[in-house]
This record gives structure tokens, sequence and C-alpha cells, in this order.
């Protein structure tokens, strides 16, 4: 069987050995690139299955690496940020990238985060399932345990937004700027109200919600099987 190809974007070469030791006693294999245009080469020439992208290059910017993929590729795309980058962080979000780990990371974490990105959705395309949660796209219709959930169009637009992407954060802004659109990219609030409605509808502990975890400062993110 063919061994998941990571490709490992950072110029600290420190960073590339932990990384490329850590995939690979995990069942993976590595290639590496030192720079933005280094990742871009990379991803043309070797096809990697997913890419763990630092947003600190030395010459084009990891957000820059993001855009330019993201106009031909649906590469999974993990970056490592530092702590302090929450703004970072989220543009890299809007700009594409699947999820995010800040630094210093553990490899635990890093690991089930690419096992999420690599991870294939087992249902058909029309019919969404997350534990008792059924979603009919077709029928715009939502059941749990069977018994059906009444949403208003809004939030079965934001439910699916968030099930066909599990396990990835989503920005607030991505997620603002889909559903409402350009004149409420900015109302948090106003999504925290509906993520909140949402919750009541579709958790079985709404005050400990299991779906749609929030991610502080971030956005929200849909916890996979």
């Amino acid at each position: 069987m063919t061994k998941p190809l990571i490709l490992i974007v950072d110029d600290e070469p420190q960073i590339q050995r932990f990384l490329g030791h850590a995939l690979a006693a995990s069942g993976y294999d590595t290639c590496f690139a030192a720079t933005g245009q280094g990742a871009l080469e990379a991803v043309a020439a070797q096809k990697p299955d997913a890419m763990i992208l630092d947003l600190g290059l030395p010459d084009l910017n990891g957000k820059a690496v993001i855009e330019t993929l993201r106009a031909k590729s649906n590469l999974p795309i993990i970056v490592l940020s530092a702590h302090d980058q929450e703004m970072e962080k989220i543009m890299a979000l809007d700009l594409g990238a699947n999820d995010f780990v800040a630094k210093p990371f553990g490899i635990g974490e890093l690991l089930a985060r690419l096992r999420a990105c690599l991870r294939k959705a087992p249902q058909p395309e029309d019919i969404l399932r997350q534990g008792p949660l059924v979603i009919d796209l077709p029928g715009h219709t939502v059941t749990r345990d069977g018994a059906p959930v009444h949403l208003t169009p809004t939030e079965f637009d934001l439910l699916v937004m968030l099930a066909r992407n599990p396990g990835r954060v989503l920005s607030h802004r991505q997620i603002l700027l889909q559903i409402w659109g350009p004149a409420h990219g900015e109302d948090v609030p106003y999504l925290r109200v509906f993520i909140g409605q949402l919750r009541q509808k579709i958790e079985s502990n709404p005050s400990a919600p299991d779906l749609i975890r929030t991610e502080p400062g971030i956005g929200y993110r849909w916890m996979a099987d």
C-alpha cells in the first residue's frame, strides 16, 4: 500500500528533521521545501497528499502560497504558526488552509489534524451523517435519532457548511461571507447567535457541544467521527 506523501514547508532545519522523523515513524513518506517558491514547485513535481506549511518563509509569505495553490488545487494544508499570530491564522484560513497548529506544538495533535485532513468522507454527497444526525441535502431536511429537526433556511445553510468540512477550522469571516455575504463579513456577534440557536437544535447537550466546537478567537470546527 502506498504511503501518503506529506510536503513539509519550513525554513528551520531542526523543524524539518523533527517532523520528518515523526511522520516517517507514523507511516508517512515526506518531502521538503524551505521556501514558498520551493513549495509550489514541489507540489507540481511530487504531487503530495497534504502540506504542512510554516507561515514565516524567507521569500513568499505562507499566505501567498495558500492563495496560489487554492487557485488550482484542493491539497489539504495545515498551517504552522506562532501563538501570537491570531490574525495570521485567520487570514490563512480565509484563504483556504484546512487547519492550523500553533508553535510550539505536540506531535500527537499535529498527527491527529493531519489524519482528519486526509480522511475521506464515507457518505454519499447528497446525505451527510454525523452520529445520530442525518442531513438530507436534496430534501433540505435534518433528522436526529430519526426525529425531524426544524431549521430555518439560514440555520440549514450554516449546518451544511460546517458538516461539509469535518475536522476543519472555519473562520468567522469565512462563514459570514459564504452564508450572509460581504456586507456581514465582520458581524461575529451575529454569527454567535446563530451558532447558539443551531446548537440548541442539534446538540445533545448544547452547553457542552460535541458537534460544533468553538476555536476561541478564530471560528468553529465540525467534529468528525
